[in-house]
């Protein structure tokens, strides 16, 4: 059953991105799936490290105000160890969307750290890089 739970909780993660057909971006549904401590951390083009909301507000903002449209990002595959409590997950994934008009796909990896908590299973980091 964990598996299937981190699957599950990886794909709302991914999921909360998707605004194509003119629908609302969910960003802020993270704060569900993560602990409000988490670590956040992308790797390039400038390493930089995120608080939760660090992270969901410039995202929110840029998928709600036009500029990005028709977004997604899905997982293309992926690798979860489960140890009791714990888990980590690499996941490669692909992207894409209409940036300022422009047509883009991408590929990146990220990685992602869980915990089971006495609500499920949530996340307590992650990090990306996307690959030019």
């Amino acid at each position: 059953m964990s598996k299937t739970e981190i699957d599950s909780v990886t794909a709302e993660f991914f999921g909360s991105f998707d605004n194509r057909g003119g629908k609302a971006a969910d960003v802020a549904r993270i704060r569900r799936l993560v602990l409000p401590s988490s670590v956040i951390v992308n790797t390039a083009p400038e390493f930089t490290v995120y608080t939760v909301d660090e992270f969901i507000e410039p995202r929110q903002r840029l998928l709600s105000d036009g500029r990005l449209v028709e977004f997604s990002e899905w997982e293309t595959s992926e690798r979860t160890e489960v140890a009791g409590d714990i888990a980590s997950r690499f996941s490669e994934y692909r992207k894409s969307g209409v940036l300022d008009g422009e047509t883009f796909e991408g590929v990146g990896t990220k990685t992602i750290q869980f915990v089971r908590t006495s609500d499920g299973w949530r996340i307590t980091a992650f990090a990306w890089y996307d690959r030019p």
